[in-house]
């Protein structure tokens, strides 16, 4: 009975399957790169203009705000948030070679670490960082949980012997 358990525990249904690694690794990479171009353009005009759907839109130069309505943007920064968020959950949800209970555990105290580590810095940033520097860590704090993850449960798994990739 006690196997049985341990068996319906490791059912990971929400992990995708191990061929998706690289995909995810790839986009992961891309989007980081793409990024550093969007930062180090400090969020300047960075890409092609085109037009998009947007459900909520406010101007910063005029604090007009138009809901459902088509408008141009540069789309470049998007584009690199996709991938970073859906390279990043793919990368950070997808199977291992050999998906064990050991495996499971890093992921669970990687998961809770990371959530945890990225709430002292926004509460950190939260009292010492004011203006549109606060806006930057804003920005960089969707990120950084699943950045925070993946550092985390590679080390771990990289330390204990464990990486099979």
């Amino acid at each position: 009975m006690k196997y049985q358990l341990k068996n319906e525990r490791m059912k990971t249904n929400y992990l995708l399957p191990h061929k998706y690694k690289k995909l995810g690794w790839l986009l992961f990479l891309i989007g980081l790169i793409g990024g550093i171009v969007v930062s180090a353009s400090n969020f300047e005009s960075t890409g092609p203009s085109i037009k998009v759907l947007a459900i909520y839109s406010e101007s910063f130069l005029n604090s007009k705000s138009h809901f459902f309505q088509i408008i141009e943007n540069e789309i470049f920064d998007e584009i690199v948030s996709l991938f970073i968020i859906i390279g990043g959950l793919v990368v950070g949800f997808t199977k291992e070679k050999i998906e064990d209970e050991f495996i499971h555990k890093l992921r669970h105290e990687s998961l809770v670490w990371a959530f945890i580590v990225n709430y002292i810095v926004l509460l950190f940033t939260i009292i010492f960082i004011y203006d549109m520097a606060f806006f930057d860590v804003l920005v960089y704090n969707m990120f950084t949980p699943l950045i925070f993850f993946i550092i985390r449960f590679n080390f771990l798994k990289l330390k204990s012997g464990d990486d099979e990739e």
